[in-house]
């Protein structure tokens, strides 16, 4: 890792979501909270301690827990659900897509410690599918905050905008990558470092990683620019095309598999538009056991993965 970000604070987000949770409720009566017996994972016990009327715990039943919230959204309350992302996205699908999107209710879905957060508990509670199969369902907005002060910018958005909504809640720590007047817009992409031989699009705990790579591979004369592509759904397919026109070049990251998620998506985009070279790092299969910063290493998620991919992607490996 490069002295970007080596040397720099790192923040856990879930102590940023749980508290701006609590600073919402406390504006606004109609917010509560539904969990699956994961108070303490889910960062919720000071929310649980200040509203214990407003904290639905509904045990480990994630079908049930999505059933609950989407019946409250219809009752007028504005429910974050949280769960482990892997639990959340897998047990729950059909509630999702029948009980929240295909209804519109205006039900938070949080996904905690997603990718391969839980590394050593291996591939069951790893989430590397979230993205992808929530990508399927029409909808539903898809946010994966890359720092704290996304992580609580995701929060508001989420409560004010009367949508279908899941959000990525990363348990690495990260550092802070967002410039104070970055803007946060559904469909609009963050541009933290401007470029024109190839431009790496990352998401969540991989976007510090490609600005450490951007600044490694600038050491080496190559261009880079670097977006952070906070929103998966809707895309900012407007910041991708210029991309591809711009720089000639895309390397997407993410920590999640390579089949539909932001890879994909942004793939889709350029097929669709403005062809150009495009590598895509994720996750091709189902992850080995062993910590999460080994998993990261194995599959290349790291800042020298990124910068080999580009100068690969550019014939320059």
């Amino acid at each position: 890792m490069s002295t970007l970000t080596q040397q720099a604070a790192t923040f856990d987000c879930r102590t940023d979501f749980a508290d701006e949770l609590i600073t919402l409720a406390r504006a606004d009566e109609r917010i509560v909270a539904v969990c699956n017996d994961s108070v303490g994972s889910s960062n919720l016990v000071k929310f649980r301690d200040e509203f214990p009327d407003r904290l639905i715990n509904v045990g480990i039943a994630e079908q049930d827990m999505v059933g609950v919230a989407a019946g409250l959204a219809n009752a007028g309350f504005i429910p974050f659900t949280s769960a482990a992302a892997p639990f959340l996205t897998g047990r729950a699908m059909e509630q999702i897509k029948a009980d929240v999107a295909y209804t519109h209710r205006h039900v938070v879905l949080c996904g905690q410690s997603p990718g391969m957060a839980y590394g050593e508990l291996g591939p069951t509670h790893h989430s590397i599918e979230d993205l992808s199969w929530m990508r399927a369902i029409p909808g539903l907005e898809i946010i994966v905050p890359a720092d704290p002060s996304q992580m609580r910018s995701a929060v508001r958005w989420a409560a004010a905008s009367g949508k279908p909504t899941y959000i990525r809640v990363p348990r690495f720590k990260v550092p802070a990558v967002t410039p104070d007047d970055a803007p946060f817009e559904a469909g609009r992409a963050v541009r933290l470092a401007e470029g024109s031989d190839v431009t790496l699009i990352a998401i969540g705990t991989m976007v510090s990683r490609a600005l450490d790579a951007a600044e490694a591979l600038g050491r080496g004369g190559i261009s880079v620019r670097v977006l952070n592509m906070t929103f998966v759904e809707p895309l900012d397919a407007d910041a991708v095309v210029a991309a591809a026109r711009e720089t000639g070049a895309i390397v997407t990251a993410e920590e999640g598999l390579l089949s539909g998620g932001l890879g994909a998506a942004v793939a889709k985009v350029v097929a669709e538009n403005h062809p150009v070279a495009v590598r895509m790092l994720g996750v091709p299969a189902f992850a080995p056991t062993g910590s999460a910063a080994f998993l990261l290493e194995h599959f290349g998620l790291t800042a020298d993965g990124i910068a080999g991919a580009a100068r690969a992607v550019l014939g320059r490996a």
